[in-house]
């Protein structure tokens, strides 16, 4: 680990307090454990002894719950991780930009405060999961998507004001490179699927339980506390409940007293085929954005003014069509460049991504602690940092600084 990396507090290994009760308090104020009472299991009009409960189950099998879910496992907590989906990443992580940047002075709430975290995450995740190769790409990304780059204002530490020449140097397929960009070398390009895909594969190697086909219905309450999950494959009891469940999370909170202002902002994920090498950062321009997610596919996010998904094809044709006209070799306009063949849309997809209002809600939704929430945009950006920051909080049982203003309101 190098020294710039995030220190993970509490002791290291096997190091799991078999929960605590309480209102959480904040910073360091050691509670004591909750007792261990058996965890009843409805069973017709039976209710047996559930010989084999899992400390915390997570909800969600995206990049967020795959990576607490990864952590827990890392501290030696018994974890059963829950998806409905046939595997990781189907919903709004399998069509996730992966553009990661620790650069962000318009981030909401507490996402500020996680940002400085991220590209030191992963990193430590790059030492910690072999085959990550290609997986998170330090691409770098050269934005001129904000208007002209005005001269006078000064760059944040990790940006470059480039000019012409360099831009071209950067991305020699541009057809018209601008004036002027900024340029952060140290922004990551993640490939969000393959991603979640390791960080499910190591904590099962942990000793995590994975199941997938096997969606929450709801909370199931017992002596007025949440003790575990209704699924569509039974009941899975837990001292704790993780939900990293996206925008399902307000809903399996519906039956606590806690408001999660989370909404569900539709977004259209562009697959396009290219010649290899023809985007080579992440390239963000007024009229679009583009990267390489691996050799030959590139990724183009559209956003839906209004909330409104309009005419997805067309809208995914029109981002086809600029970038054909930005890029050489792409086969629009004309002129020749390094790249060979033409670009052609692999095809699209709209999903509805979780957008909490005033950013990141990670912490308890339950006085008692048997509801935690990890809802976030961008998940994953956040992923690696909020899966090591809400394990360290589990596993110690004291609240950590750095999450102090993404807690939910009113517990």
């Amino acid at each position: 680990m190098t020294s710039d990396q995030p220190q993970v507090r509490g002791v290291q290994g096997s190091d799991h307090k078999r929960g605590c009760v309480g209102p959480f308090h904040e910073w360091s104020v050691e509670l004591p454990p909750r007792s261990r009472e058996p965890v009843g299991v409805a069973m017709g009009t039976e209710t047996r002894r559930e010989d084999r409960m899992s400390d915390i189950v997570v909800v969600g099998a995206g990049i967020v719950g795959a990576s607490v879910a990864y952590h827990l496992a890392g501290r030696g907590v018994p974890v059963t991780l829950v998806e409905r989906g046939a595997g990781p990443a189907g919903g709004v992580t399998g069509e996730s930009f992966g553009w990661v940047s620790g650069v962000g002075s318009g981030s909401p709430g507490g996402a500020r405060d996680l940002r400085e975290y991220v590209l030191a995450d992963y990193r430590r995740l790059g030492d910690e999961l072999p085959g990550l190769a290609g997986v998170v790409r330090r691409s770098g990304s050269l934005n001129w998507g904000g208007g002209p780059v005005d001269l006078e204002v000064r760059v944040g530490a990790g940006q470059v004001r480039v000019g012409r020449d360099e831009i071209a140097d950067l991305e020699p397929n541009l057809r018209n490179p601008p004036d002027q960009a900024v340029h952060l070398p140290d922004d990551l390009g993640v490939d969000a699927p393959a991603m979640t895909r390791a960080l499910v594969d190591a904590a099962r190697a942990r000793g995590a339980t994975v199941l997938y086909g096997t969606g929450v219905t709801s909370l199931r309450m017992s002596g007025g506390r949440v003790d575990g999950v209704l699924t569509s494959a039974g009941f899975h009891a837990a001292e704790s409940v993780v939900l990293a469940a996206g925008t399902d999370v307000a809903r399996l909170c519906a039956s606590l007293p806690v408001d999660l202002p989370v909404a569900a902002s539709p977004a259209t994920l562009v697959r396009v085929s290219a010649p290899p090498g023809l985007v080579r950062t992440i390239v963000v321009r007024p009229d679009f954005e583009v990267r390489e997610v691996r050799e030959g596919e590139l990724l183009l996010p559209l956003s839906h003014e209004g909330g409104r998904v309009g005419a997805s094809e067309q809208a995914a044709y029109g981002a086809l069509r600029r970038l054909r006209d930005a890029f050489r070799g792409s086969g629009g306009g004309s002129g020749g460049g390094s790249g060979s063949g033409e670009c052609g849309l692999l095809g699209y997809r709209v999903v509805r991504r979780p957008i909490p209002a005033c950013g990141p809600l990670v912490g308890y939704a339950t006085r008692d602690r048997s509801v935690y929430v990890a809802v976030m945009h961008s998940g994953v950006t956040f992923a690696p940092t909020v899966g090591r920051l809400v394990a360290d909080e589990l596993v110690t049982c004291r609240a950590v600084p750095e999450l102090r203003r993404c807690r939910v309101r009113g517990v």
